[in-house]
């Protein structure tokens, strides 16, 4: 590619230690495990969120530490890079299941040693009946049960895992440190009335904070140590002075204040490292990274303490160490989260507190440090607003033009005032960040999933719709009867199904929602997590209990486009222009367009009825108002914090749907827009592939007529272009335009860029070993395509391809 010298190369070092994590294979790894198993043994007496700091203090204390010979960082997940460390205390189930699967997998494949296997058996049966999914199941009401049987609402992820999905307090930790945090907390602690029934809960908490801030200090004690060792042995002399100097860092970071970039690098590593050793939640991200770190910098800088090429190293070493953190999901987990992604999010650029262009040097660095690197993590996102700095947007489509799929970019202008309206202080909002995928909240103050609950979806809602409240793929009624759609004689009596029919299926989803939470509140609290969470501590409360200060979630709606096509081709070719019969549609949809007869009226769904993704407001306008039966629903029902002091404590909409659409639509049946039976959903809110007929543009305003304002959790568009599209600097500066013209005069939420030929897609199918470094954009994410299931790979090859 023409620009791929334009950002300069890796240091040698850095290009093999590059080399050296993508080369390993990534392993089970049961260390964790046992360790876990041995902390939860021993303290059976003790309330869980003191069990859960004690966990944290075994694992430090004693799981495999080394530091990679090129690594200018210490700190390792599991006993080797890239292994997946194993989470009992979540679930024990799809591990035993799946142990002889996991190197089987069309997918995110996994190696596992027979001995590992063993180490697994022997420890599964603590376990059983004694984790977050057998408690979470245990609390679910009987009426909710076909869900979890058909695995409707994709709870996966939720009753498997950790929470996560949130950014702690970064810019807090480097100036106070743990220490800070350590002090705090023993003063709330001394200051408590314990004859306050809350303040015995609260002393509890307090000392599961002390506990696990010890275990975080001490774990930096033990790379020190092992750096002071290595500086002995070493005969490099730069090396020796490296390793020590390290050494001094890991003894006084993250406990201490940072006092220069590499400290603060280190301490943010260890942090983001530890708190993924905690629990197991994907989705934790660096917040606003080139914000809480200029000082850093540039201190450094103008003092000649550190040159940018130094910087530069320290950078990139940092992503590749974030490439090293690993996670294995359930095989029906995978369907919606492709590519065994962490989701760890870097923002950068954006607005400062008082409404300035926050572009600084440090932005353009972390640019240029993922633009060589370039991997799947971090997961890179560019705040945009009209001020943005220009020659950092030129930039920034530069790093697209690399094709892996980064930066995404979020619109300021719609999410400030999206997050102002919800409640959040004008200071907070314009420090939001991104969040995993496309999702966002303020650092440091919101609590778990700003988005990633419950799955809706509409398509399979709507069949269910047509179908009297049966649920057309597994045959077990989910809702009240509407009628049959056969028997409609008009739209707007579908139309009156689908709202009674989605509101209900809403309803059951905050059920299933809240019943997971409350059992993650109880079962697996995560104390280093809430300790730097802002106002836990003030609070004397975890996460889930309502100790942040702003906690608003949002599930993840899926398959808009095909809803919006099917209810446009139901409307013109059934109801308005009487081309097909409500009967005969349904058994052609029964005969998932099989039969001649039935592929006839196939071919009219697709090529006769409009399409949305065409600025066709007749076609928009279906969808939106089909949307807000489930905007209107949602918001009557809070989450499990509601009251118990967070700002919201409700529920808002997010079409952040990862690479669900190919899990979901898995499970869906034929829908009325001429799509089969098990093909995947469009994803997000883009388009069908090639239903977008009318050019980017066109996209851009049929996107930007749903209700974003009520869809904070997230509304996700992917595009395609060849690289021989931005070839071409007038291109480039077309596409800038484009960009600008829907976030400020459309108001778009947000867009990112799949840059990257159909032929180098095909050709990596069927050479993978000539593409080992091919990523792409799967969703709000990036992933090594040869690691993806050859339906995702499908999925992006037939997305369609834009030009300008």
């Amino acid at each position: 590619m023409e620009n791929s010298e334009h950002f300069g190369r890796l240091t040698d070092r850095m290009q093999a230690f590059r080399e050296e994590v993508l080369d390993e294979k990534p392993y089970i790894d049961a260390q964790r495990a046992i360790l876990a198993t041995q902390a939860y043994r021993e303290n059976q007496n003790q309330p869980r969120v003191m069990v859960r700091a004690l966990m944290l203090k075994k694992i430090l204390e004693n799981m495999t530490i080394y530091i990679e010979d090129q690594s200018l960082l210490a700190g390792n997940q599991a006993s080797k890079n890239r292994n997946a460390p194993i989470f009992p205390e979540y679930t024990m189930k799809f591990v035993m299941d799946e142990l002889d699967l996991f190197e089987k997998r069309d997918g995110d494949v996994f190696y596992i040693t027979e001995e590992t296997k063993q180490q697994l058996r022997e420890i599964a049966p603590f376990w059983e009946n004694n984790n977050l999914r057998a408690r979470g199941e245990a609390l679910l009401p009987d009426e909710v049960s076909v869900f979890m049987e058909t695995g409707v609402f994709g709870m996966e992820g939720k009753l498997n895992a950790g929470d996560a999905h949130l950014a702690v307090n970064y810019e807090r930790l480097l100036k106070e440190g743990l220490k800070g945090y350590e002090e705090r907390a023993e003063k709330l602690r001394a200051s408590l009335d314990l004859t306050d029934p809350d303040a015995i809960d609260q002393n509890v908490f307090y000392k599961a904070v002390q506990t696990a801030i010890d275990a975080v200090h001490g774990f930096a004690l033990r790379y020190s140590r092992l750096a002071a060792e290595l500086a002995e042995k070493e005969h490099d002399p730069s090396r020796r002075k490296e390793l020590k100097e390290m050494s001094r860092i890991c003894a006084k970071m993250p406990y201490e204040p940072a006092s220069s970039f590499h400290e603060a690098v280190q301490s943010v590593w260890f942090i983001q490292l530890v708190l993924q050793i905690e629990s197991n939640g994907h989705s934790l991200s660096y917040g606003r990274f080139d914000q809480y770190m200029y000082p850093y910098f540039m201190h450094d800088l103008q003092n000649e303490r550190i040159t940018k090429a130094q910087a530069l190293e320290l950078l990139t070493c940092l992503w590749i160490k974030t490439l090293t953190i690993n996670k294995v999901r359930s095989q029906a987990h995978t369907l919606s989260s492709a590519g065994s992604p962490m989701y760890q999010n870097v923002t950068i650029g954006g607005q400062t507190v008082d409404h300035r262009d926050a572009v600084n040097e440090l932005s353009f660095l972390v640019l240029q440090s993922v633009a060589q690197t370039r991997l799947t993590q971090p997961n890179l996102t560019v705040r945009w607003h009209h001020n943005l700095n220009k020659k950092f947007m030129d930039e920034c489509i530069e790093v697209m033009r690399l094709g892996f799929g980064m930066p995404a970019l979020n619109n300021d202008e719609v999410i400030i005032p999206s997050f102002i309206k919800w409640g959040v202080k004008e200071e907070d909002a314009y420090n939001y960040s991104a969040i995993g995928c496309v999702e966002t909240a303020v650092p440091g103050k919101w609590g778990y999933r700003c988005t990633g609950m419950s799955y809706i979806n509409f398509p399979r809602v709507l069949l269910c719709a047509m179908n009297d409240g049966v649920d057309l793929t597994s045959g077990k009624r989910f809702t009240k009867g509407h009628g049959y759609f056969k028997d409609m004689t008009s739209y707007a009596q579908l139309m009156n199904a689908w709202d009674q029919t989605v509101r209900e299926m809403t309803r059951y989803s905050v059920i299933v929602e809240n019943a997971i939470d409350k059992a993650s509140e109880r079962d697996v609290p995560d104390i280093l997590c809430s300790t730097l969470t802002d106002d836990c501590l003030g609070r004397g409360k975890t996460i889930k209990e309502g100790g942040a200060v702003y906690d608003f979630i949002s599930g993840l709606q899926v398959g808009i486009a095909n809803m919006a096509d099917s209810l446009a081709a139901i409307k013109k070719l059934v109801f308005d222009e009487k081309k097909i019969t409500p009967a005969q549609l349904w058994d052609a949809i029964l005969d998932n367009f099989s039969s001649p007869a039935s592929r006839k009226i196939q071919d009219m769904l697709i090529y006769d009825a409009p399409k949305y993704g065409n600025d066709d407001d007749a076609v928009d306008r279906l969808v939106v108002d089909a949307y807000d039966s489930y905007l209107d629903e949602i918001r009557k029902y809070h989450n499990t914090r509601y009251g118990r002091g967070p700002i919201g404590g409700i529920r808002y909409g997010g079409t952040s749907s990862i690479s669900a659409n190919v899990g979901q639509g898995m499970g869906t049946w034929a829908t009325p827009d001429g799509r089969k039976a098990w093909e995947p959903l469009a994803e997000g809110c883009s388009p069908a592939h090639n239903a977008d007929k009318n050019g980017p543009t066109a996209v851009f305003k049929s996107v930007a007529k749903l209700p974003t304002e009520k869809i904070t959790g997230g509304v996700l568009l992917n595009q395609k272009m060849t690289p021989s599209m931005l070839a071409k600097p007038e291109n480039r500066q077309k596409l800038e335009m484009l960009i600008a013209g829907f976030f400020n005069r459309l108001h778009g939420y947000h867009v990112q860029y799949n840059i990257v030929s159909r032929e180098t897609l095909l050709d990596a199918q069927a050479h993978p070993e000539k593409h080992k470094d091919l990523i792409v954009r799967v969703a709000g994410y990036s992933a090594f395509f040869n690691v993806l299931s050859k339906k995702t790979q499908d999925d992006i090859i037939g997305r369609t391809e834009q030009s300008l």
